[in-house]
């Protein structure tokens, strides 16, 4: 695409699901349910594990940053899709665009050098990804075909050669989703053949569908993001690409509190606990 007058596009105009405006009112009210849900689950699991001394242990406390995690990743995200879907067409500013796209034993100073590592690896990556992504010049049209300011969506409007950045993306798409992805699913045939060899049919039974709910939510998660990200100008319809970052934006966040912590016993008693406390404080 030649560069046109580079001063034209000031501000970008998510499209949302602008095709099916019947819709509107219905998806509005789905999603809203499932970003307070998610906005719910998560901050009971942040709080629990908080105030709970007993589960202060290195587990926990990487569901807790998993919930962080995800209350963020909703709240940058959600706020901004139930505005499109409320109005006919919206416009969103750069900085906000920009601000969307954005074998060991277990101890604590190796859960902190974990949760570390992924914070500061996630931050470098999303800011260079981003910076480079914002450097590109935008001669318009400035509607972006998506729910929100994704780095393909964006892409699709630069109006430069954007091949080295999609081998930047590629290479990058594989090391921080592909590689821990397939480390993901090896420990699971791993965790596959250590049931199998578990004597009792009903623990068999249990781990089964403990496991098969967290590949559930991991495949759900990893497998639409890879799609998404492993080729930036895809061949995707704008529709079925706005289908898989539903998946990995609205529904693993709220699946997650269900899946890691809120069926866990431990996390029942735990919030069983924090009640009768809540309660017995209010009796007297």
């Amino acid at each position: 695409m030649k560069r046109q007058n580079q001063s034209s596009v000031v501000e970008f105009i998510l499209l949302g699901f602008s095709n099916f405006p019947e819709l509107q009112e219905q998806l509005f009210g789905v999603f809203l349910v499932v970003y307070l849900g998610t906005l719910m689950g998560n901050a009971i699991i942040i709080v629990i594990i908080s105030l709970e001394q007993s589960l202060h242990v290195p587990m926990y406390l990487f569901l807790q940053n998993l919930s962080v995690v995800d209350v963020s990743f909703s709240a940058v995200i959600m706020p901004e899709m139930l505005v499109v879907l409320s109005t006919e067409k919206t416009s969103i500013s750069f900085v906000s665009c920009f601000a969307q796209i954005y074998p060991m034993i277990m101890n604590k100073r190796v859960f902190m050098k974990l949760v570390m590592f992924s914070w500061v690896s996630g931050i470098m990556v999303a800011t260079v990804q981003t910076t480079w992504v914002f450097s590109f010049p935008f001669c318009g049209p400035n509607e972006i075909n998506h729910i929100s300011c994704e780095t393909p969506a964006v892409l699709e409007l630069a109006c430069a050669d954007t091949f080295l950045f999609e081998i930047y993306a590629f290479t990058g798409t594989i090391l921080i989703v592909m590689v821990p992805f397939v480390l993901i699913l090896l420990s699971y045939i791993r965790i596959l053949f250590a049931i199998l060899k578990m004597p009792s049919a009903t623990g068999r039974q249990k781990a089964f569908s403990t496991c098969a709910s967290h590949l559930t939510s991991v495949t759900l998660f990893y497998g639409t993001a890879n799609m998404t990200y492993i080729q930036p100008k895809s061949g995707y319809s704008p529709e079925a690409k706005k289908v898989m970052s539903l998946s990995y934006s609205l529904l693993t966040p709220l699946l997650n509190p269900l899946i890691y912590s809120l069926r866990n016993s431990e996390m029942k008693r735990a919030l069983m606990k924090l009640w009768r406390k809540k309660v017995d404080s209010h009796a007297f």
